[in-house]
């Protein structure tokens, strides 16, 4: 599966692998042995704690690095602000709540809604996605429908 990144999503993504693998790695491995050293393993509850978090770790390590193998990597420079796409700021109209509202489309990875960065997977994406200046999308959400006018498409 693709992942769409920013350059900086990229560059966050990067600096929490190398993070993971350098002092989480380490962090755990010291806590595994220190837990080793409490005796038997059979019934040493720290040591299963410590081995579980350590699968945990590698896991996300792995989910982390295939993101990076995978990735497509959103050139501010191509994208087209004729519509929207991901990688673009769009402020749009709730009609529901009478409020502008400005939203980055970001890949789901990236997504963050209290910060504004909204998921090109998630209901309010789809619906803006390849919608133009000027177009009224309606949106299902938790609170129900929303109708959004699309203002103005940024880079």
């Amino acid at each position: 599966m693709k992942t769409y990144l920013t350059p900086e999503g990229k560059k966050e993504l990067e600096n929490k692998l190398e993070y993971y693998k350098t002092v989480k790695r380490a962090e755990l491995s010291q806590a595994i042995g220190i837990a080793r050293e409490y005796g038997d393993l059979k019934e040493n509850s720290e040591y299963d704690v410590a081995k579980e978090a350590q699968a945990v770790l590698e896991a996300e390590i792995m989910e982390i690095e295939a993101k990076l193998r995978n990735c497509i990597i959103i050139d501010k420079k191509k994208i087209d602000t004729s519509k929207v796409s991901i990688g673009c700021y769009v402020k749009v109209f709730d009609k529901k709540f009478n409020e502008e509202v400005e939203y980055k489309i970001v890949g789901s990875t990236e997504s963050n809604p209290s910060k504004g960065l909204i998921s090109n997977e998630s209901p309010v994406g789809i619906a803006l996605i390849d919608a133009e200046i000027g177009s009224i999308v309606t949106v299902e959400t938790p609170v129900g429908a929303q109708q959004l006018k699309v203002l103005s498409i940024r880079v």
